[in-house]
């Protein structure tokens, strides 16, 4: 199965309208954001990893990243459709997000309600003493 995907980080490679397709109807994190808000995101974005089905542009995962590009980067929107899921692709996209990339070594945060055994794979726990958060004025729809 490992064979049937392909993952790449080309930022011009992701296909927008399949990344707000999803974000915008699935994401319990995303739905508040706009197209714009989105588009934004992807312009400004510091990494972005797409999973494909081997062969083609069809984007099956995705996940981008936030950084400072020295010291700190911030994980986001990350997502395997339904339908690929139990492939290892979340395994594989932050393996390639955070082990295989330039930020291997930075300090890393993300914000969540699921997948928390995925993340602690790749060193994510609780936040230490050293970490406060301020809450986003429009909460994540549940």
């Amino acid at each position: 199965m490992a064979n049937d995907y392909e993952l790449d980080d080309d930022p011009a490679r992701i296909p927008r309208d399949a990344v707000w397709a999803w974000l915008s109807t699935e994401a319990y994190w995303a739905r508040w954001r706009t197209r714009d808000d989105i588009e934004a995101q992807l312009d400004s974005a510091w990494r972005v990893v797409g999973a494909y089905r081997a062969g083609t542009d069809e984007l099956v995962g995705f996940a981008r990243a936030a950084s400072d590009g020295v010291a700190f980067a911030y994980l986001a929107d990350v997502y395997v459709l339904a339908e690929h899921q139990g492939h290892g692709l979340g395994k594989r996209l932050m393996q390639t997000m955070i082990e295989d990339g330039p930020g291997r070594d930075f300090r890393w945060t993300l914000f969540t309600a699921d997948a928390h055994g995925l993340y602690e794979q790749f060193g994510f726990a609780a936040p230490d003493a050293t970490a406060m958060v301020r809450p986003p004025a429009k909460p994540a729809i549940a």
